[in-house]
């Protein structure tokens, strides 16, 4: 039987939960705020001037009040119980209200668009980034309420795949960002393997080069002042100082060009990436070698296994979690770097968003933007879903 709260439990609530009320309230006004006052489209005559803002009762029409609704509902859902039923009917909430969001956008476009002229532009204003970032925000939240591992990371690959589907038929062509995809499509995806090529070039040189420091007991100290001191520097410096580097070394190995080796393109960017990316491998790996305590080392030792033994059956599966943790901060932290492999002519989704900036097109510099950030949200949260489960399963 289900002890009741005692008086003292119930009067710490009481403070939590009328703080969640006062939040919920904000949360509620905020997003009242976005969808009426601010624009949720910009209509330009071109994709580069300045454009006339349309607030939210223009673009969503009748839309308007059940997408607030279902986000008050929600948010209030969220604020007055902690219980996973709730967070299963927020969630299903925010998720109707966010599809008719997008659905609204698309079709809010459409509308503004039909008499334009086919230079006119429909871009996303402000208010329609700021109730994306609202309804995200909303999103996990609920997601942690139902408390289901890799609810959250599943529930947003089937969304991000709806939004897919949904493009593909027609339901965003009048938005400017999906001009600018149809303009650029092949170009977009060449520049996503180039992307995905620099990131995962990066993490296979630095993989085996942690190992290596890793194994080298006497130097840690050493190791440690270097790879910390890498960190410091800015990437864009590291990056022209690895072209002149290897500008130099094939003026004294000129036979290297035959390889495939330049001092511009893909080389000096993957060492780069590599360079930052040594510190968080090296660190999970040291955590990882450290996970077994000294009376599970001994006990393995007077069974008579052998180090490399002991390593394959003890260390690397007891220190898994942080292997894995290790893996997801440099990997999201080698698509971060990857963007910048386009400065020193690697390519990568970097270009297209210095092409957008060199034409003072925002729309161009989403297109870049956007990938990256849906890449590095998708390997954080698949990452971090196979730490929590790795460390369910063994506590310790």
């Amino acid at each position: 039987m289900t002890r009741p709260p005692s008086p003292v439990a119930r009067g710490r609530a009481a403070p939590s939960r009328r703080l969640s009320v006062v939040a919920a309230l904000i949360a509620v006004a905020g997003l009242a705020w976005v969808l009426l006052r601010e624009p949720l489209l910009v209509v330009a005559a071109n994709r580069l001037v300045p454009g006339v803002p349309v607030t939210g009762a223009a673009v969503l029409g009748p839309a308007l009040p059940a997408i607030f609704g279902g986000g008050a509902v929600a948010a209030g859902l969220l604020a007055a119980s902690s219980g996973r039923r709730a967070g299963g009917v927020a969630l299903a909430l925010i998720l109707a209200a966010g599809g008719l969001l997008a659905w609204g956008l698309g079709h809010g476009a459409a509308l503004r668009m039909a008499d334009q002229p086919p230079a006119a532009r429909a871009g996303l204003g402000a208010g329609a980034w700021l109730a994306a970032l609202w309804f995200a925000t909303a999103f996990g939240l609920a997601t942690r309420r139902v408390r289901r591992p890799g609810l959250g990371p599943g529930v947003a690959c089937g969304l991000l795949v709806t939004l897919v589907l949904a493009g593909r038929a027609g339901a965003f062509d009048a938005l400017s960002l999906a001009i600018e995809y149809a303009a650029r499509r092949e170009t977009v995806h060449a520049a996503l393997w180039e992307h995905l090529a620099l990131a995962g070039g990066g993490l296979g040189l630095a993989i085996p080069a942690a190992v290596a420091l890793t194994a080298w007991r006497r130097g840690q100290d050493l190791v440690a002042i270097v790879l910390g001191g890498v960190q410091v520097i800015p990437a864009v410096a590291l990056l022209g100082a690895l072209v002149a580097l290897t500008g130099g070394l094939l003026r004294l190995a000129p036979a290297l060009r035959e390889l495939g080796l330049s001092a511009l393109g893909p080389a000096p960017a993957m060492v780069g990436i590599a360079a930052y990316l040594l510190l968080p491998f090296w660190r999970g790996l040291t955590a990882a070698l450290r996970a077994p305590d000294r009376d599970s080392l001994d006990a393995a030792r007077g069974l008579g296994l052998t180090e490399t033994q002991i390593l394959l059956r003890l260390r690397l599966p007891l220190g898994a979690p942080q292997l894995v943790g290790a893996l997801r901060v440099a990997a999201v932290q080698a698509l971060g770097l990857a963007t910048l492999g386009a400065l020193v002519g690697a390519g990568g989704l970097g270009r297209i968003v210095l092409d957008g900036m060199a034409q003072f097109a925002p729309d161009l510099i989403l297109l870049g933007a956007i990938p990256i950030v849906a890449l590095s949200l998708t390997v954080e949260g698949a990452l971090s879903t196979l730490e929590d489960r790795m460390r369910a399963r063994d506590p310790a």
